[in-house]
């Protein structure tokens, strides 16, 4: 089941990072981020795997063949990870495989935000009978542990395409972020910026999407990184149970290839377990890192102890 951060609450007199005179918001925010050992190393982590899944196909190609009478073979200098069961360069396909990873993360979690984000609005700021619908529907789909419902929608649907997959989790991924963002849309209609737009009359589009929602921006951007590692464990556990297809290259895919033809048995081939496995870590403690330290700037009550 997914999980979403903590409220972000703001205090009177206290200031919000981005703020400060004659600094841009984002400045601030980095400025912030580095000065934090843990932020640091969040931020770096996951930049590197960034550069390394995003550049680093365009620089080794996408295209591999393997030598399969060179099966395994263990790591040296032409091949620094050794070959796996095909033949094929592990250190390439560890490239190569990152895109799809981050793709799916990354679409699954905007899918994500934007529904839970749109409904628990629009939920906690007309109430009524839609949003005891919302509530009854997040009630449903929260009671089917999420790893048993993608394994039925894969069982069903043929998932080959990475962005398909992306749209599933996405889909099904959204109930726990749509019942924090309506807490936090109860809390905010009551507040006096919102009474003074009703009085004017702006409508209800404005009050929402343009005062409402952009009050929760840092409550929403931490649940989005959060809704990334979550999507990214979601498609992981897919392709390793052989739940989604096993076409194209991604880190999934390596581990549920080692696993099946018993690589761990292999000392030669333990580049090819352990690889992908270490990249899927860096980049899940490079997003845990910068969630809590996001939140610590971002809240004015963490900040402050």
């Amino acid at each position: 089941m997914s999980a979403s951060a903590p409220p972000v609450t703001t205090e009177p007199g206290v200031p919000v990072p981005g703020k400060a005179a004659g600094v841009s918001p984002l400045r601030r925010l980095f400025n912030e981020l580095t000065r934090s050992t843990s932020g640091f190393i969040g931020l770096c982590l996951v930049v590197a795997i960034l550069l390394v899944s995003l550049v680093g196909p365009l620089i080794v190609g996408t295209q591999i063949t393997g030598d399969p009478l060179r099966a395994w073979e263990a790591p040296s200098g032409s091949h620094w990870l050794g070959l796996e069961g095909s033949g094929k360069d592990t250190l390439h396909l560890l490239v190569t495989g990152g895109t799809t990873v981050l793709m799916v993360g990354f679409l699954a979690a905007t899918i994500t935000t934007v529904i839970a984000v749109a409904v628990g609005s629009l939920a906690g700021y007309f109430g009524g009978r839609f949003d005891a619908l919302m509530l009854q529907l997040t009630d449903v789909v929260m009671t089917v542990p999420q790893i048993v419902l993608l394994a039925v929608v894969g069982a069903f649907y043929k998932l080959d395409s990475p962005a398909l997959l992306a749209v599933i989790i996405g889909i099904l991924s959204w109930p726990v972020l749509m019942r924090s963002i309506r807490a936090q849309v109860l809390s905010l209609k009551e507040r006096e910026f919102v009474e003074a737009a009703q009085l004017l009359d702006v409508g209800w589009v404005r009050i929402v999407f343009g005062e409402i929602v952009p009050n929760m921006a840092s409550y929403i951007l931490i649940n989005f990184i959060i809704a990334v590692t979550n999507a990214i464990y979601a498609m992981v556990g897919l392709y390793l149970l052989g739940l989604a297809p096993q076409k194209g290259s991604n880190w999934g895919i390596m581990i549920n290839d080692a696993w099946t033809k018993g690589a761990m048995f292999n000392p030669d081939a333990m580049p090819y377990i352990i690889a992908p496995v270490t990249m899927i870590v860096l980049l899940q403690l490079g997003l845990i890192l910068l969630t809590r330290t996001l939140e610590e700037i971002l809240n004015p009550r963490l900040r402050d102890r």
